[in-house]
């Protein structure tokens, strides 16, 4: 047996170690992320592998709880808007490269433009989701959280070419996690 059997056999045992559900719902995103690779990141739908992982990792902690709860519907969106996000903001340095080689997923269809207002949406979509989804009511950091994601994610769309759009989604994620944490917390 190669590495790679080696590897995607590690692979099912860890996700399945943490429990059957959180472990299938890892076993999915695995599946989610070879599906692009093999076929999908040269299709319209090349986002949905994206959207699936990310909107499956909070299942995947939460799972792999005592009484293994599903968690929130918000959470999942944002985090599956967020992952779709992801993948325009970082395609966008590579377009004419990706296309160039017969590469043609939805980023480098819609193009540089269309892609960095696209993911920085997405992007916002997902910051409003974790701002507005555990209680219903806006904390200031949340507020604060939207106003500057909106204001970075603009700046960096109008700049569409290079890594500034894809660092500023990860910026955003960063700022994420901290609202998450400080909502969860007791």
């Amino acid at each position: 047996m190669g590495p790679a059997p080696h590897a995607l056999l590690l692979c099912v045992l860890l996700s399945l170690a943490v429990g059957a559900l959180a472990g299938a719902a890892h076993l999915v995103g695995v599946a989610a992320a070879w599906g692009y690779n093999l076929r999908l990141k040269a299709t319209v739908v090349s986002w949905a592998p994206y959207a699936l992982a990310f909107g499956l990792l909070p299942a995947f902690v939460t799972l792999g709880l005592p009484g293994a709860p599903w968690p929130p519907p918000w959470l999942m969106a944002a985090a599956a808007l967020l992952g779709a996000g992801a993948h325009f903001a970082n395609v966008l340095p590579d377009i004419d490269d990706d296309l160039a080689t017969g590469v043609a997923g939805l980023p480098q269809r819609l193009g540089a433009r269309r892609s960095a207002a696209l993911a920085g949406l997405l992007v916002l979509g997902s910051a409003a989701a974790l701002v507005v989804g555990p209680s219903g009511r806006v904390t200031a950091y949340g507020w604060v959280l939207l106003g500057v994601t909106a204001a970075a994610l603009l700046l960096a769309s109008r700049r569409p070419a290079g890594r500034l759009p894809f660092r500023t989604v990860m910026a955003v994620a960063g700022a994420d996690v901290i609202l998450l944490v400080a909502e969860l917390r007791p």
